[in-house]
């Protein structure tokens, strides 16, 4: 694996204090944040779990800045979002941030590799092509390069959209179930990739709800009704997945 420089040396990237986000006003207000404080530090690998409704998605959107806390404040490599206007915020998404959603969002004109560099050339970098080779190597992508979105699958789509953010090598890699449409084997490799990452000094946030998954993270933040409940390091599909199902049976019995 080649080296994989950093675009920050912030210590803690991503940081939420007291961050409460209220969807709606009145009697049919959502609270789907309530006080989360929590600090993603540079090289660590972290999953965000919990059951349905739980404020997950919620809170990996406000620590990325896609969405703004109703109070508390985040910080993003070093920078308070509090006040910062939306060409601001995209600046500093573009140069230190890269984001893998369920949603593939790729270009529709453009090709495998040209999508996987778009982030690059949009910061003003020429792309490494020999780390962009191997990136989408890893992925399982060699032979469609010159392929466009319409020509692959879904999971292939997904490839894509994992490739693009790795090959930008950004501080901070926030991901939404980024191994939830690809085969076992493939989604093993990324996951793969994404702890050599990781032990490269970069920082990725992951929502997910597989096990397997969390397992590759350092830590696992769990969140029921807006709310961390519990932590667990160094943690394991089976230790992970009765967490998840006692939480889930808990959030049940409370509806």
């Amino acid at each position: 694996m080649n080296d994989v420089p950093t675009t920050t040396s912030v210590a803690t990237p991503v940081q939420l204090d007291a961050v409460h986000k209220t969807y709606g006003r009145g009697e049919s207000a959502v609270e789907a944040l309530a006080g989360v404080s929590v600090a993603f530090p540079a090289g660590t690998f972290t999953a965000v779990m919990g059951p349905s409704g739980s404020g997950k998605s919620t809170l990996l959107h406000c620590a990325a800045g896609l969405d703004t806390p109703t109070s508390g404040q985040v910080t993003l490599v070093g920078t308070d979002l509090k006040g910062k206007n939306e060409t601001q915020l995209t600046e500093l998404r573009r140069e230190h941030v890269a984001f893998i959603f369920q949603s593939f969002n790729l270009m529709p004109a453009l090709n495998v590799e040209q999508n996987v560099t778009l982030p690059t050339l949009l910061a003003g970098r020429a792309p490494d092509k020999a780390w962009v080779d191997q990136v989408i190597a890893r992925v399982g992508l060699s032979q469609r390069v010159k392929h466009r979105p319409g020509e692959l699958s879904g999971g292939q789509q997904q490839r894509v959209a994992i490739a693009r953010a790795l090959a930008a090598r950004p501080a901070v890699v926030f991901a939404d179930e980024p191994t939830g449409a690809l085969d076992t084997t493939t989604a093993l490799e990324v996951l793969g990739l994404m702890r050599e990452l990781v032990s490269a000094g970069q920082t990725i946030v992951m929502v997910t709800h597989d096990p397997v998954a969390a397992s590759h993270a350092d830590n696992v933040l769990f969140l029921v009704d807006g709310r961390i409940v519990t932590q667990m390091a160094s943690p394991s599909v089976d230790a992970v997945a009765s967490t998840l199902a006692h939480l889930g049976e808990q959030a049940r019995r409370q509806r």
